[in-house]
């Protein structure tokens, strides 16, 4: 199986607007009338890193521009002045559009170090903001839209006092129940059957109120030993649900990896590459702004048997690969795949 990387990557970059000068990466992508829209997680200075999402179009799926030059969802409209909204993943569901998010209260100050986790700092902020632990700690928000430009909220997916992110959405209902992946940081340990940040799933009737998850899937390889967690959204295939998950080992390196689960009971889990299928190998990918040595998908689309993997580069920006899904699902069933 060959992933192949896009010619022109990065195919898209900070710049233009001042909510966008220091860094976009990690975007949600859908296609829908025959074009692919990108919703951009970008932030406009990295002290503090105060992240929007702003929403472009393309007709090819490789050249973007911005649909408005204003962000279509800010951490100020749900109430979090200096907060953070981050890495969005999105899905159509009949005529309505859902977007799932990670909620920050308070953004933090990065600076970059160039060998690894940047070094940060809490600002300081009025009228308490920042002065509580909560104000820390990542949730997880479901928004709906009918046009990709306004959204509303819908629920909080996760408790507020954990970090809980890389919550995805399931395209369609799964016996009657929308269906929610997850990465609650904090469910690790003996009562949880973890030892390291794992994925698990909610349902709920109504988008609304959600059961309490269930764990599916935990680290297993040297590469994935620090966390793992889903990626992109899971696309139904005539085998399964293809699910792409990252995996974080000691030394923060961000890879890719794969999953087959079974699309009736999705905590079942058919086939699971027994190594990653994608490492940071350009210079893109190993150095920029922030975090090196990262690969993170979080939009694929499926067009004309083909999977495009939009993913965020160095915490810096927006890259795209491509593999045929027959080539995906061929790797993903070798004996040495299945479960």
């Amino acid at each position: 199986m060959n992933i192949t990387r896009h010619a022109e990557n990065p195919i898209v970059v900070p710049g233009l607007y001042d909510w966008r000068l220091a860094t976009v990466f990690n975007p949600a992508v859908i296609k829908d009338n025959g074009k692919t829209y990108m919703i951009e997680r970008t932030a406009g200075s990295l002290t503090p890193c105060k992240n929007y999402l702003g929403l472009l179009e393309s007709t090819d799926g490789v050249h973007f521009t911005h649909v408005v030059d204003t962000p279509v969802l800010t951490p100020d409209e749900l109430g979090f002045p200096y907060g953070s909204v981050q890495d969005p993943r999105m899905v159509k569901i009949e005529d309505t559009f859902y977007m799932t998010i990670a909620l920050r209260p308070c953004a933090m100050n990065y600076y970059p170090t160039g060998t690894g986790i940047p070094e940060r700092s809490i600002p300081t902020y009025p009228d308490g903001w920042g002065e509580e632990e909560g104000h820390w700690l990542t949730r997880s928000i479901l928004l709906s839209s009918k046009d990709l430009i306004h959204w509303e909220y819908v629920s909080t997916t996760t408790p507020l006092e954990i970090n809980d992110r890389n919550n995805i959405l399931f395209p369609e209902k799964i016996n009657g129940k929308y269906a929610l992946l997850r990465r609650p940081e904090e469910y690790i340990g003996e009562e949880y059957g973890t030892e390291q940040a794992a994925i698990w799933i909610s349902y709920s009737d109504d988008l609304k109120t959600w059961e309490d998850p269930v764990l599916f899937a935990k680290a297993e390889q040297e590469w994935e030993m620090k966390k793992i967690g889903s990626s992109t959204p899971p696309i139904r295939t005539e085998q399964g649900w293809l699910l792409f998950y990252h995996g974080v080992d000691q030394q923060t390196v961000y890879r890719l990896g794969a999953m087959l689960l079974d699309l009736e009971d999705p905590t079942k889990i058919l086939a699971r590459t027994s190594d990653f299928i994608m490492e940071p190998e350009t210079y893109y990918e190993k150095f920029g702004y922030q975090i090196p040595n990262v690969i993170f998908p979080t939009g694929c689309v499926l067009d004309e048997g083909i999977l495009h993997i939009y993913y965020g580069v160095t915490d810096t920006a927006i890259a795209l690969a491509t593999v045929p899904l027959d080539e995906m699902l061929e790797h993903l069933l070798e004996p040495s795949n299945r479960k």
